[in-house]
């Protein structure tokens, strides 16, 4: 799931950048110009949908707002009219109440038609959460990308098991004290505690593959670092964008380093992601993301999203003469104090910062005695 963190949150880019955008095609109960948000963005809606009611923002795609039990307390969901039923793009976390507001929405809303297509762009419990439920009650095959697919299935079985060893170490190398290491022994396996069991079949989903949903024809943009292989729906005819956390107008997508994978480097890969969507998709979009409202001004909000990140390892480096951990890079790159809610997603964050750094030669670690890495500008 994304991290909550706000653009007034995060050490971001405030940078205003120009805008070249196209008209774009008017859309039912959208304002032709829209309004005017930071970083050239224009917000079409001035509403939300009410729980348990659909919104139509393009034709044929239908706006459901979701609650979470989270920092963040909701997420958007998409329903595409296909054929003789909907196309359901993410579902929601796997809660008693999000089941209730779904078969209210399926009994009120949707004229006794099926969800007969299912694709969730990626692995976190808020959009996975209730496909395998979906899937069971309507005998549709679930859609989605392979490494997601896969490590959500691995993610989801750690339930029940004691936190592994390397794992430890991998927080412990972080700076935690023996008390965060106590609370990393009591969360682990909670991944499970939001997703109903998944399908034990599932259809892959490429970038670059194209499908029909309705009358149109969409494809697949494959995205990576907040995600392993996140998957975003481009509509050429609709002119939209269905981005999941991909892009979002407001919330930078929390990019953290995991113990399953410590030598990896998501924040690269996040940032020749924004890069590779910016230079592939025109700018003339509809962007509809799963946190925040629907927007205008893709380009300007990836390139946004580039500069933000760009400028915190800018600010990291410049802190680095001495060496630090992990847990002591926090005013880097965060604006607001970070408390026990946020700790374990900062402590990410800034592990996937660090290791940028390192990969691009700028920065070195050593580990002491006692297991823990400093962090110091060669």
């Amino acid at each position: 799931m994304s991290d909550g963190f706000n653009d007034q949150e995060k050490h971001t880019s405030d940078a205003q950048v120009s805008s070249d955008q196209t008209s774009s095609p008017a859309h039912p109960q959208a304002h032709p110009q829209g309004r005017q948000g930071a970083h050239g963005m224009r917000y079409p809606f001035d509403d939300i949908p009410e729980p348990a009611h659909l919104k139509e923002v393009a034709p044929g795609i239908f706006w459901v707002r979701m609650k979470l039990p989270y920092t963040l307390d909701h997420i958007n969901l998409w329903l595409i009219e296909n054929g003789d039923g909907y196309a359901l793009v993410d579902t929601g976390v796997a809660n008693d109440e999000t089941k209730a507001t779904w078969r209210e929405i399926i009994a009120k809303q949707l004229g006794g038609k099926p969800i007969n297509k299912l694709i969730v762009t990626h692995l976190h419990p808020d959009h996975v959460g209730l496909a395998g439920w979906f899937s069971r009650k309507f005998r549709v095959p679930l859609e989605m990308s392979r490494t997601d697919y896969l490590m959500c299935k691995n993610l989801a079985a750690d339930s029940g098991r004691e936190a592994p060893e390397e794992a430890l170490d991998f927080y412990r190398a972080a700076g935690f004290a023996p008390e965060g290491l106590d609370r990393y022994r009591q969360r682990f396996g909670g991944f499970g505690d939001g997703i109903s069991r998944l399908p034990d079949q599932f259809i892959r989903l490429r970038d670059g593959d194209t499908f029909q949903i309705g009358a149109h024809m969409w494809q697949a943009v494959e995205g990576s670092g907040h995600a392993p292989e996140h998957i975003a729906l481009y509509c050429p005819e609709l002119k939209v964008l269905i981005s999941g956390d991909q892009v979002l107008p407001r919330i930078s997508s929390n990019v953290s380093l995991h113990p399953t994978e410590p030598k990896g480097n998501p924040l690269q890969d996040w940032i020749d992601s924004c890069a590779a969507i910016k230079q592939r998709l025109p700018n003339d979009l509809m962007v509809l993301p799963a946190h925040n409202e629907p927007f205008y001004g893709l380009h300007e909000r990836l390139q946004s999203l580039i500069d933000g990140h760009e400028k915190g390892l800018s600010r990291l480096l410049d802190i680095l003469d001495e060496p630090k951990r992990a847990v002591d890079v926090f005013s880097a790159l965060f604006k607001r104090r970070i408390g026990a809610a946020v700790y374990f997603m900062a402590t990410g964050e800034s592990l996937a910062h660090l290791a940028c750094l390192c990969a691009r030669g700028q920065i070195a670690a050593t580990r002491d005695e006692n297991g823990v890495d400093w962090y110091q500008k060669i």
